[in-house]
């Protein structure tokens, strides 16, 4: 695996396909994104990495300044911006209830999410999933966005229920205005 990392080590994915860089996405960044598991650009820890690399598969704590008022429903998307694809790769997408002002360790977990929290569909599966990037590609950055929506994403999508939708289908049908919005950038390197 190491040799392909360092094939691949040019190849990255780049922010320009990124949740944040979506027009119907765009709104001004009011909020601000923090965890106690690490600092903005700082690295991430084993726990919160992909079980196959022999991380816990946890998510990492996130708290974040009150959304502002007529915020519906909040969307976190968490990308990972280095994988060697033409697009990020979803680690995470899920809808917050507002009134939550942060997120314990553990909470965005596909089967037992703490209350307020819907998990998602995601490019590897539901709930949340930690780094496990190709051994010797280098450090990966892992991008938690987080968006105030002024109303909530609708139920369905076209015949599609929301929780059975996938990224590249729902993020484009958000119309909601965005109300604030917030980042966090960890990162990890095998």
């Amino acid at each position: 695996m190491t040799l392909l990392g360092r094939l691949l080590s040019n190849r990255r994915a780049g922010e320009t396909h990124m949740a944040w860089t979506r027009p119907n996405l765009q709104g001004p960044e009011l909020l601000t994104l923090t965890s106690r598991q690490f600092d903005d650009g700082g690295a991430m820890s084993p726990e919160h990495c992909a079980k196959h690399i022999g991380g816990a598969d946890r998510s990492p704590h996130l708290a974040w300044t009150p959304p502002p008022a007529g915020t519906a429903q909040l969307l976190l998307v968490v990308e990972d911006i280095d994988v060697p694809m033409a697009k990020p790769a979803v680690h995470c997408l899920a809808l917050i209830d507002p009134s939550s002002g942060q997120l314990d360790p553990g909470a965005l977990h596909a089967r037992q999410p703490a209350a307020g929290v819907q998990p998602l569909r995601s490019t590897i599966g539901r709930g949340y999933h930690g780094p496990g990037p190709i051994k010797g590609h280098g450090p990966h950055s892992y991008v938690f966005q987080l968006f105030a929506l002024s109303a909530p994403v609708d139920s369905t999508l076209g015949t599609t229920p929301v929780d059975r939708a996938r990224p590249r289908t729902l993020l484009p049908a958000i119309t909601a205005p965005v109300l604030a919005r917030g980042r966090l950038t960890g990162t990890f390197a095998r």
